[in-house]
Formats: C-alpha cells, structure tokens, sequence
C-alpha cells in the first residue's frame, strides 16, 4: 500500500487536460472513491458578482493530478457526492474560500478536512503563510506563481494555466502527511481537529447582514446615531449585493455609505445632491436606503443606543495591553503566532467584561485559560478600593 508521502516526482501526468466530458467524469469518480485522501483547490472569479463563479476544479489523489471543468456540460452534483463522502479526508491550503466556492456543489461545509496552512500556523508558521513559500520549506519545491491574476473563465486554458493549477495540488499531500507527523510529534493533533471542526461549520460561510457593518473600520469611534445608520446602510447593502448577486462595492462604496450615514438625506433629492451614487443608483436605490435611514431613527429612539460598540476606556485599553503581553508570553513558549492563540478583537472583548469560557475554548483555553485569568484577577484587585 502507497503512502502519501509519494515523492512529487511520481505524480503524473505534468500537464492533465481538463476533462470536459461526463463519461470521463464518472469513471475519474469512481477510481477517486477508494482514495483515502483527495488533495483540493479552485480557481474561481468574482470581480464581477457577490458569490464567487468556480472556473476550474484541480483534484489529486496519490498518482495524478485531475483538472475538472465545470465550464462545461459535466453532472457537477456527482462530482459534490464525491466531496461529501465520509471518511475520505479532503486536503486544501487556506481552504475557507475553496469550500466556500463549492456550497453551490456540495450544499454543505466539504469535512473531514485537513488545511496545510492551519496546520503549518500550529507548527509556528506565520497564520497566513503561503502555499509556495510552505512548500518550499517543506519540501524543497519550488513553484512559480505566474498566473495568480489570470482570467479562468476564458477558454482554452492556457499550458501555463494549467500548468500551474495543477501545481496548486501536485504536492498538497505529501506536504499534509508531513506536517501532520510533526503536529504529533509536538502533541498537537487534537489542536487541529478542533480547527478543522470549526472550519467545517455551516455558519461560518452564512451571510449575516446584520454584521456587514463589522467590514468596516473605526464604526466604534462614531457618534451613535451615526453608528446605528452605519449598521443599517451596510445591512441595506449587503442584502442588495446577494440579491442581484454583485459586488457589495458595485452596490454602493464604503465612502458613499460614510457619507449617508453622516449626512442622512430625508429624501430621493437630498440622497442625489450627496453625489455618492453612480448615476441613476440614487433613484433605484431611495427607497431601500430611506428605510434603511429610517430603521437607524427607529433604532435610536428605541434605545438602542446601549448596546452599540464605543471606545475602549483608558483602563479597559491598559488590560487589554496587559492581556496582549501575556499571550505574547505564551505564545513565544509554544512557538506559535500569539494573533492565532487570541486574536485582538477576543482580547479587547475580555477586557470589556466578557467570561474567559465565552472567549476562548478548546485547546486555547486550555493553553490560556490560567495565565489570563491570573491577569484578569490582578486587575480587577487593583480596581478594588481598599476598604
């Protein structure tokens, strides 16, 4: 029996055609179904809509690598069956946006998975590390990354095209089993899994647009009633950008949705004086964001207010430093990124009052639960008043 450590040299052939025909399809599925393993990536494009288009489909299993066209008149739900199978483990590098691209297909997070990239960061890796750069380190591969921006909905793909697809998953096994024993080595198998549990999650691929408004930066530092229209303008877009399927950018710019909300207009005329919109936007768009200015009043009058984000207090800001020092600590003793252990965003929510247990959980709190609360405690001794 093969192991995944395969040398790359053994995986053929250099340059696969893409299958464009469905009996090709179904007999690729059937010889991939006894596959323990499938190594995963997409090209895909969505400058110019809201969800992403998938262009092309690379699959390697131990001996080929496989280029699928959905572009083409192929039974694509045989082919979300077969990324659905259990106990076949799916391996990608920064695969949130791949499985994303294939809901349409799968209808469902692909699980179980294993991510290089994830793994990678819990051997020490930066979080965001390169699939190139990974493998370079790895296993002395050197890729060249010469198509990153190509247009993968025209057709014929180019030989550099595809040559360079199929290198997106030419070595992403034996680059899994790899990082893969030196997470066991390290103890850090379990690490993984709770992240890949996560990963495989529906809700993480959901649209919410009730927090769209978290895309944008510095919403905590405006006056409240400008904050609620924030909310409500991006929420207002958002739905829009998924009904028509466009780019939330193309709906409206995050500078035109600043200025409504800091200049509310109280009518079509008033939002076209704005001048924000594209032409003939502002009367298409009026009625949507009058209400959407109008739910913001709602919100307002209601009280809502309370409950919005605000600037962090001076002591807030200093425990949140504090608590940043201590996962640095930590974070150095494991190797590790300390962004990856507790991202900013977890620890200024610590700092503003929130359980450790509602925060962190798994194997972070475990690595972290004892040290922040040694933090949190002294802190909150030296915010006691002697009696």
């Amino acid at each position: 029996m093969e192991s995944d450590c395969t040398p790359p040299n053994r995986i053929t052939p250099l340059r696969p055609e893409p299958i464009i025909d469905a009996a090709a399809l179904g007999t690729l599925l059937e010889q991939l179904r006894e596959a323990p393993r499938l190594a995963l990536d997409t090209e895909f494009m969505r400058e110019r809509t809201y969800y992403a288009e998938l262009a092309l489909l690379q699959i390697a299993d131990l001996r080929a690598v496989h280029l699928i066209d959905p572009l083409a008149d192929l039974p694509m739900a045989t082919l979300g069956a077969l990324l659905t199978t259990p106990g076949q483990t799916k391996v990608l590098h920064a695969g949130r946006q791949d499985i994303e691209v294939l809901l349409p297909l799968t209808q469902t997070p692909i699980t179980p998975l294993f991510d290089t990239q994830v793994a990678a960061a819990l051997l020490g890796y930066a979080p965001q590390v390169g699939y190139a750069d990974l493998l370079a380190r790895e296993l002395g591969v050197l890729l060249a990354k010469t198509q990153s921006r190509t247009d993968w909905m025209r057709r014929p793909l180019t030989e550099a095209q595809l040559d360079y697809a199929a290198d997106d998953v030419r070595w992403l096994l034996p680059l899994a089993s790899q990082l893969e024993q030196k997470l066991s080595v390290l103890g850090r198998g379990t690490w993984l899994a709770e992240e890949m549990a996560r990963l495989a999650e529906p809700q993480t691929y959901q649209v919410d647009a009730e927090t769209a408004w978290q895309r944008l930066k510095g919403v905590e530092s405006l006056p409240p009633q400008e904050q609620l229209r924030i909310r409500t303008l991006a929420a207002c877009r958002e739905t829009r950008a998924v009904r028509r399927n466009l780019p939330r950018g193309w709906v409206m710019t995050d500078d035109a949705l600043r200025t409504i909300a800091r200049q509310p207009p109280k009518d079509l005329a008033a939002l076209t004086a704005l001048n924000v919109l594209a032409p003939g936007a502002a009367q298409k768009m009026a009625e949507e964001i009058l209400a959407a200015l109008d739910a913001a009043a709602a919100m307002s009058t209601a009280g809502i207010t309370q409950q919005l984000e605000t600037r962090p207090s001076a002591a807030e800001r200093a425990l949140t430093q504090a608590l940043s020092s201590c996962v640095k600590d930590v974070g150095s003793r494991l190797g590790i990124a300390p962004e990856l252990l507790a991202p900013g965003r977890d620890l200024r929510r610590l700092a503003r009052g929130d359980a450790l247990t509602s925060v962190l959980r798994g194997w972070r709190l475990a690595e972290l639960g004892d040290p922040l609360t040694t933090v949190l405690s002294a802190h909150q001794r030296a915010a006691t008043p002697e009696r």
